[in-house]
């Protein structure tokens, strides 16, 4: 291409993103990734097996998405070229599609511009406090810290499994991708179910997964507090840990006295098998150790209120957030209670987080609710599996109870859509749809980021 012509192209492309406000920006990005998904993963040299367009395109928007839900399997149907692009669009999913390229700017310009802040800002919720600068550096050296370590532990847990070398490397390298990320994507057929009583395998999974869910507001707030930026902990972080915490010890509890499928194991076991399951589901990694098809109604219900709530915000987790969940219950214990303000741990909850948070929480149930509607119509399944099926694909989990892969092509369609309105987010995805000028953007207050 002409140097003319590509300067040419360049300069129309910036002028057409300048138009966009920050969410139709996020929107677009995450689009056209998806798109060059997909093509990569058409190439013939990607695939071992010939694959239909639309398995092809779920599989880049599911990558794309950091969900895990797959109607093929990623290691029958792909090549190494292909998984490796199925990776490639994990991290970029998992860390933010602007995160890796505005950091490389400021790193070498020292600044970033007005237009990238904007952007970042919508991608990632912050408190005010945070500087863009340090909240950028902690996203990229912990991401990476974090999955080698996380990649050279795979090793040593695969090692004694598999005889082929190459294959051990490049397995533990997706995997600790993966598993940070919480995407759920694996090489094995059904997941993690063959290492269900693994210790050290699943340790590490949940490690990982754990650190994904967490998110970068509280790896920042830890950094800044042992550099001595700040003084202390902030109540985001507190609030996050506490909330994320004490939800995964109730569900784990459920789990591990109420599913009868895993009473036969051992005590250690039994209590391996029902944090690896619940943490999977609220970090919103999706893997499963056990097979899901058969649990129990309440125990499957758990999973599916932990997959609808997600993760914390800022994180490579999905869902609603965990955030939002405790504003809109701090809404009701606080009229419950009578009180004028809206408290949590002794601390008022700014007006506008409450907004965002009751218009995340309405959005969001209502595109889950019409996406079960929709699906009752394209798929001759049980409604508890449809239930399961969106709320894995909206919260970008991927758990299935195994009804993926007979999905017809609308009911494909149907969850494409919402695992990329999952990733960009309902609140994003409204505003780069319905809003018809640029909206000043929202500032996230100390107190909450929801």
């Amino acid at each position: 291409m002409p140097k003319t012509l590509f300067q040419t192209v360049r300069r129309e492309y910036l002028k057409f993103h300048l138009r966009l406000n920050p969410q139709q920006s996020l929107f677009f990005g995450f689009f056209m990734y998806m798109v060059l998904g997909w093509i990569f993963l058409s190439l013939p040299f990607s695939q071992k097996i010939p694959t239909d367009f639309i398995d092809t395109l779920f599989t880049s928007t599911s990558a794309l998405s950091t969900t895990g839900l797959a109607t093929v399997s990623t290691f029958d149907n792909y090549t190494f070229f292909g998984q490796f692009i199925i990776l490639t669009l994990i991290q970029i999913g998992g860390i933010g599609y602007m995160t890796l390229t505005t950091y490389i700017l400021l790193s070498t310009t020292k600044q970033i511009t007005h237009w990238h802040k904007k952007i970042m800002h919508n991608e990632f919720t912050m408190p005010k406090e945070f500087k863009i600068q340090d909240f950028l550096k902690s996203v990229i050296v912990f991401t990476f810290i974090i999955e080698i370590i996380g990649a050279v532990l795979f090793y040593f847990a695969f090692k004694p499994i598999h005889f082929d070398t190459f294959f051990t490397i490049w397995t533990s390298i997706f995997h600790s991708v993966s598993s940070f990320c919480t995407a759920g994507f694996s090489l094995y057929n059904t997941s993690f179910e063959a290492y269900a009583t693994n210790t050290f395998l699943n340790g590490i999974v949940l490690f990982l997964t754990i650190s994904g869910g967490l998110g970068f507001i509280v790896v920042t707030d830890i950094w800044y507090y042992f550099s001595k930026k700040s003084n202390s902990i902030s109540f985001t972080t507190k609030m996050i840990t506490l909330s994320f915490f004490g939800v995964l010890f109730i569900a784990t509890a459920i789990t591990f006295f109420g599913e009868s499928t895993i009473q036969h194991y051992p005590v250690f076991e039994r209590l391996e098998i029902a944090s690896f399951q619940t943490v999977n589901a609220i970090s919103t990694a999706g893997y499963n150790s056990i097979p899901l098809s058969n649990l129990t109604l309440g125990v499957l219900l758990t999973i599916i209120f932990l997959m609808y709530v997600g993760a914390a915000p800022s994180s490579t987790g999905g869902g609603m957030k965990i955030t939002t969940l405790t504003a809109v219950i701090a809404i009701v214990k606080s009229k419950v209670r009578n009180q004028a303000k809206v408290t949590y741990l002794g601390k008022k909850i700014p007006a506008d987080r409450l907004e965002m948070a009751v218009s995340t929480f309405i959005f969001y149930t209502a595109i889950l609710f019409f996406s079960v509607f929709l699906l009752s119509f394209t798929e001759n399944h049980s409604l508890e599996k449809l239930l399961f099926e969106a709320t894995s694909a909206i919260g970008t989990v991927g758990l299935s109870m195994g009804i993926t892969g007979s999905l017809s092509v609308w009911g494909k369609i149907i969850l494409i859509s919402i695992m990329f309105i999952g990733r960009v987010g309902v609140i994003t995805f409204g505003l780069a749809i319905l809003a018809k000028k640029q909206h000043k953007k929202i500032e996230n207050e100390t107190d909450l980021a929801v």
